[in-house]
């Protein structure tokens, strides 16, 4: 594997998936996936639409039951953990839903104090919620928000606000799904450089799931091509878009 920044290689694997299958039917969707994620990384993950980006994520998280393989997350191997203890873990585990998935119902301080009141365990119950909202808020530039309802954002401002969610439980890793989707050119730079923010300031993992080849280019310091249910190619951007492997190429073609 190769490394844009040679340290990364020296730290420690908090994510690794290890010959993933997962199989509906007669259709093979994961034939072996593997993957590892280091401290401090931005890992990229690209793949068609059906290629199992998004089942090897609900593998990841527990929601989906792989046919075989190991996950270890932060050293615990998810297949082996009760209910209880896989809940505690993944108030550790960040995610950025595609678009956002905030509660309508609920002003942006209700979404952002959601996420607290389900993981009480991670924080004692004295907690000041309110300084958490500030403070999450104030990493995504979006305190005049804390107000609103959902239906008064634009979709650069939800995108922000589910950020500002996933941050506030002070994730180790935070999976991305699809980050800049149906977000103006100008808007999606802002959350790429945003993303970017968080990982410097908290040193966070991140798994970033998107089609987004700009996206890609700025922001990933490895890349996973999932092709054929395996990780086909791993490499910098740089290796990735020079390939002359046609199924590469396939994914810089402009």
């Amino acid at each position: 594997m190769n490394y844009n920044n040679t340290n990364i290689a020296n730290t420690k694997v908090v994510l690794e998936i290890k010959d993933l299958h997962k199989s509906f039917g007669d259709k093979h969707v994961l034939n072996g996936f593997n993957m590892l994620l280091h401290q401090g990384e931005n890992l990229v993950i690209m793949g068609k639409s059906g290629s199992g980006k998004s089942v090897m994520i609900k593998c990841l998280v527990g929601l989906m039951e792989a046919d075989s393989g190991t996950i270890s997350v932060m050293q615990n191997d998810i297949t082996k953990l009760n209910q209880e203890a896989l809940d505690i873990l993944r108030a550790d585990i960040g995610f950025l839903f595609q678009g956002s998935a905030l509660y309508d119902s609920m002003t942006v301080r209700e979404n952002l104090e959601f996420p607290l009141r389900r993981h009480i365990k991670k924080f004692n119950k004295t907690v000041d919620t309110e300084k958490l909202v500030i403070e999450a808020l104030e990493n995504v530039g979006l305190v005049s928000a804390i107000n609103l309802m959902p239906d008064e954002l634009s979709g650069g401002m939800k995108r922000r606000v589910a950020l500002a969610r996933t941050l506030i439980l002070q994730p180790k890793i935070i999976l991305y799904d699809e980050p800049t989707s149906g977000l103006d050119p100008i808007t999606a730079k802002e959350i790429i450089i945003l993303m970017q923010e968080v990982q410097k300031k908290y040193n966070t993992s991140s798994l970033i799931i998107t089609h987004d080849v700009d996206c890609a280019r700025v922001i990933s310091d490895r890349m996973i091509l999932l092709i054929d249910g395996i990780d086909y190619a791993v490499g910098t951007f740089k290796e990735l878009s020079t390939s002359q492997d046609p199924k590469v190429k396939a994914f810089f073609k402009q």
